[in-house]
């Protein structure tokens, strides 16, 4: 005997094979895994001193994941004395927001994490 609804009033039971039963559920949760969509990031990285026509390129490549469905994290590494200039490399993650603003939204802001400028970026739909 198994309880199909045991929330409901009165709860209801079936005589069943316990083990089909099992089995079944099994089933419908493998069928429910195999139908989710998974979302990937995708990660791009720019410089901070990097100028239009290159930062249109990673723009272009940016769409293409963006409307694939994937989140991207643009990332900004700083070195030496860039890391004295943090405001700028975040002056280029909200240009590089900018040229993608028709596609993406910003999902989080530009961070600064030690030598790491980071942004994460999903599609508008």
């Amino acid at each position: 005997m198994v309880k199909i609804a045991p929330t409901s009033v009165p709860p209801v039971c079936k005589i069943m094979d316990y083990s089909k039963y099992k089995y079944e559920q099994n089933k419908k949760e493998k069928e429910m895994k195999r139908n989710q969509k998974t979302i990937e990031v995708k990660e791009v990285w720019l410089s901070m001193t990097i100028d239009i026509g290159d930062l249109n390129t990673k723009a272009n490549i940016t769409r293409k994941f963006l409307k694939d469905g994937n989140k991207v994290k643009a990332t900004i590494r700083m070195r030496g004395r860039q890391q004295a200039y943090a405001s700028r490399g975040v002056e280029v993650m909200k240009k590089f927001a900018e040229i993608l603003a028709d596609v993406a939204k910003i999902d989080k802001q530009p961070v600064t994490e030690g030598r790491n400028i980071s942004m994460f970026l999903a599609p508008l739909n």
